[in-house]
């Protein structure tokens, strides 16, 4: 049965919300790692040879690991599905959260898959793409943040804690 046929859970699951966290801090650990990945990328781009570097190692498997994982996060939402929004709130608000979890979710996708289309492909306009995706998921995950926050100190609803707390 689908997740659209069956009624929504009251929360995440653990494996959801572990999954969630796990992303995040691999996003975080993908940005600070930027330069030595961008420094690497300009000088493949001039033809220069470079040894193995850990740190460029690192961010490209963590992009793989992300893409692995937002899959799998992906799955969990089908097969689970996710809870609703807080019945009162606003349209807007409804509108807003389901276009930035969809943003998010197709970066987490799309980032990895033109990171490697650029490093193992030697594109450059997968190159191109993932720089300007990079500012666009920095802008969604603040907006992401900021309406989480919204949620809890404005409008003093649960929905941080339904990513914080398992559902039972």
């Amino acid at each position: 049965m689908s997740a659209s046929a069956k009624t929504a859970p009251s929360g995440y699951s653990g494996i959801q919300i572990g999954l969630h966290w796990i992303v995040f801090l691999v996003i975080v650990a993908q940005y600070v790692l930027h330069d030595a990945i961008s420094e690497a990328w300009r000088a493949v781009r001039r033809g220069e040879e470079f040894g193995f570097d850990p740190v460029v190692a690192s961010h490209v498997f963590g992009g793989i690991l992300i893409l692995a994982l937002a899959l799998w996060r992906i799955a969990l939402r089908v097969k689970r599905g996710a809870p609703k929004p807080p019945e009162h709130e606003p349209a807007i608000l409804k509108l807003a959260a389901g276009a930035t979890h969809l943003g998010l979710y197709a970066l987490l996708i799309l980032m990895p898959v033109s990171g490697i289309a650029a490093w193992f492909g030697n594109i450059e306009a997968a190159a191109e793409g993932h720089e300007v995706m990079r500012l666009i998921l920095l802008a969604l995950v603040a907006l992401h943040i900021a309406g989480a926050l919204y949620q809890r100190f404005v409008l003093k609803t649960d929905v941080m804690t339904r990513m914080v707390k398992p559902a039972a």
